[in-house]
């Protein structure tokens, strides 16, 4: 079987499966991926960074496979994407949530609000915070050792994979593209994205329509 790192940019949505079960090790913590989501960058994917082609923030998506693209949400917090797919071809997977394996004590200083240790990673922003990863990590390999982080392969089959929707998109978030380990506690909670409807001001007293 080709691992995820040879797959075709057409097959995100497969990588995105095979990367389950991996492990992301960094800055003295490592986390098995539990759940994660497949973008595709070939202009057919709306929710995808880089459907309208390529942009100082997004050209990392377009290759070389391997290499972590970081991004920043709501002015402060940083989730991490892996880049799937030949070089000139975007695609990336979205590290979604994890089990912290390793350094759980060093996990649980880096996010004292978590209540409970399958809350460590449990979702993208969490990851990235027991990592002690941001937007220095963009643009770095996670599969040649030169980058902050490093991904391993499992030493067994990650389990029965489940798939759904996608997560805090706005446009293609029916598509099933999100995958994670059926039954694995450390995976986020799902909600459905609700699209903001404007309420228009009431008139001045005394106003007449």
């Amino acid at each position: 079987m080709e691992s995820w790192l040879d797959l075709p940019a057409e097959a995100v949505d497969e990588a995105a499966r095979r990367l389950l079960g991996w492990r992301l090790a960094a800055n003295g913590v490592t986390v098995r991926l539990t759940e994660v989501e497949a973008y595709s960058g070939l202009g057919e994917d709306p929710a995808s960074h880089a459907h309208r082609g390529v942009t100082n923030r997004n050209a990392v998506m377009f290759g070389p496979a391997g290499r972590l693209y970081v991004y920043q949400i709501y002015g402060m917090h940083f989730c991490a994407n892996i880049v799937c797919g030949e070089t000139g071809r975007a695609a990336a997977v979205l590290l979604r949530a994890g089990e912290v394996v390793d350094g759980v004590a060093t996990a649980r200083q880096r996010r004292p609000a978590a209540r409970r240790d399958t809350d460590l990673a449990s979702g993208p922003a969490k990851l990235m915070q027991v990592l002690a990863l941001d937007r220095g990590a963009n643009d770095t390999s996670v599969v040649d050792g030169t980058g902050p982080a490093t991904l391993t392969a499992p030493a067994e089959p990650a389990g029965t994979i489940a798939a759904g929707p996608r997560v805090g998109v706005t446009s293609a978030h029916d598509v099933p593209w999100r995958f994670w380990l059926a039954g694995d506690p450390t995976v986020s909670v799902y909600r459905r994205h609700t699209p903001r409807t404007r309420v228009s001001p009431p008139p001045p007293a005394g106003r007449r329509r």
